[in-house]
């Protein structure tokens, strides 16, 4: 009987076995029979025993090997970047986004966290290079993410999961507060997605594309729910499923602000019939807004009406909404009278900006009628501004319709806004201005994140990378909105500060607890102000 050692080459431990020779005299040769002991510490030499290995009766004390003489076994120390994910971590345990990643993806959430982590910092870099970045940076997984590994996470993430995770972050939000909602465009080149349809291209691509929809919370400055839908469907037709969703996602009460694209009479009764507060920008050539308007236009701007902060001027006028309801189950429709708020709007800066631009088109329009060389996307323009003779003497004369062309000048600068909520003119501004936080979002996934082409071989697999595309804007999100309420941005911008910060490193080895490095007053002050605890070497 012998005790002999053997080294794992996949993870480096030297196991003990036990060895029994003996002759096998059917085979007539001699044989051996291994039972692992133990392993092997790399300092002492001694052998630590397994669990269960020693028989009963036996005692458990190991046999101690002779100790090995030459060099110490080496220990990897590695030194790496250590600031800016650090960050990222605490505000992903302060908005409990880590906690809930764990509960609904307990074997991937670390992966999903470095992915995110890799998003935010590496300013518009393929995931490709998330080999060259984990190198020099500490994150929550520790390793490489392979693009094909990658591409594999993303795959399985599952729709269960996703409703999941927006379900929990749903209860962390305030709920009594405006959420705002809008959708943009994502350009595709890819052949295989479905989804991916010609329609209204807000960035005049020429390629087929998929709407995205984010809702963003009011006070809180986050994100908490998305949809992916073909790139054909019209904001206007969205509200109902999105009230649908929201239902089923279990969130409570709702109050939402919409850009005007998402008008419709349907969608306004909707929300009416689901008892839901909204605030929706609307057009001033709808009929109802234009005849208030026009009895009202003479008292909005009235210094007494002016907002020395917004430089705006503002008016609410209460006005009834004709309210319908089909009932399937009664076999007719309810009509009714329903309370609605019209806020006017007014803007110096807005009114001289339009009304230059609006002589600059009808100037353009009379030079292409006169070129004859007209567009055909301006056909309806020439008809009502513009009238048109040829003669053979004289050949062709433009004529401008000069009532038509007061008439739409007369609203220039004006624009408005319709809710079901009492409220003074410049509050219902200030929540509409809200939106900008979901087109400022949409700016940071196409160009932070990477995500203005889709490029994804199925459709699950580009499912789960805009919900870690999602994770990310969650934690970008967060941290605008901490710099916006900390005045930060007057010293730094978020990439300068995420700069300053991803300098700090650390220092980590086997045997020894993570080390950081010198932290400057700088650095601190940022954590500081963001309110992160300044990361110490016993962390």
């Amino acid at each position: 009987m012998a005790i002999i050692t053997q080294t794992d080459k996949r993870s480096g431990i030297t196991y003990a076995y036990e060895t029994t020779y003996y002759w096998d005299k059917e085979k007539q040769q001699s044989r051996s029979k291994r039972v692992c002991i133990g392993k092997v510490d790399p300092v002492s030499g001694e052998i630590i025993p397994t669990r269960g290995r020693a028989k009963k009766g036996e005692s458990k004390t190991p046999k101690a090997l002779p100790a090995r003489t030459g060099p110490v076994t080496y220990t990897e120390t590695k030194h790496l970047y250590f600031g800016a994910t650090y960050l990222l971590e605490q505000f992903a345990d302060q908005i409990g986004l880590t906690a809930d990643l764990k509960q609904c993806f307990p074997d991937m959430y670390k992966k999903l966290l470095s992915v995110a982590f890799y998003l935010v910092l590496e300013d518009n870099n393929p995931l490709y290079r998330f080999e060259k970045w984990n190198l020099t940076h500490k994150h929550p997984y520790g390793q490489d993410i392979a693009s094909p590994r990658s591409s594999e996470m993303f795959a399985s993430i599952t729709d269960d999961q996703i409703a999941k995770f927006l379900r929990l972050q749903a209860k962390r939000r305030v709920e009594d507060e405006y959420w705002a909602y809008d959708s943009s465009s994502f350009s595709s080149y890819s052949e295989t997605l479905k989804q991916a349809q010609w329609g209204k291209n807000k960035e005049n691509d020429r390629l087929p594309q998929i709407n995205l929809l984010l809702v963003f919370g009011e006070k809180s400055g986050l994100p908490f729910y998305y949809r992916k839908l073909a790139g054909n469907i019209p904001d206007s037709k969205t509200v109902k499923h999105l009230l649908e969703d929201l239902d089923i996602l279990g969130f409570g009460k709702t109050k939402f602000v919409m850009d005007r694209g998402f008008y419709s009479e349907d969608n306004i009764n909707g929300l009416y019939r689901e008892h839901v507060k909204f605030l929706v920008g609307v057009k001033l050539s709808l009929k109802f807004i234009k005849k208030n308007l026009d009895d009202v236009y003479d008292d909005i701007r009235m210094f007494n009406n002016f907002d020395e902060g917004l430089n705006t001027y503002g008016l609410t006028v209460s006005a009834e909404w004709n309210y319908t309801q089909d009932r399937p189950y009664k076999g007719d429709t309810l009509e009714e009278k329903r309370r609605i708020y019209i806020h006017y709007f007014y803007s110096i800066e807005r009114g001289a900006d339009e009304e230059q631009a609006f002589d600059k088109r009808i100037m353009d329009y009379c030079n292409e009628l006169l070129s004859g060389k007209p567009v055909e996307d301006h056909k309806k323009a020439y008809a009502r501004f513009f009238e048109v003779k040829d003669t053979p003497v004289r050949g062709r004369q433009v004529y401008y319709k000069e009532d038509e062309i007061k008439a739409a000048r007369k609203h220039i600068g004006y624009f408005a806004i319709i809710t079901n909520e009492k409220m003074d003119a410049f509050t219902a501004l200030h929540l509409y201005r809200m939106k900008d936080v979901v087109e400022k979002a949409f700016g940071n996934l196409k160009e932070r994140l990477n995500m203005r082409r889709l490029l994804a071989k199925s459709e699950k697999n580009l499912d789960g990378k805009i919900f870690n595309e999602f994770i990310a804007l969650i934690l970008i999100s967060h941290l605008d909105h901490k710099m916006k309420e900390t005045d930060l941005y007057k010293t730094y911008t978020m990439q300068q500060l995420l700069d300053k910060l991803d300098v700090l490193e650390c220092y980590e080895d086997e045997k020894r607890a993570l080390r950081i490095g010198e932290l400057l007053d700088k650095q601190a002050d940022i954590y500081r102000t963001l309110g992160v605890a300044l990361p110490t070497s016993s962390c």
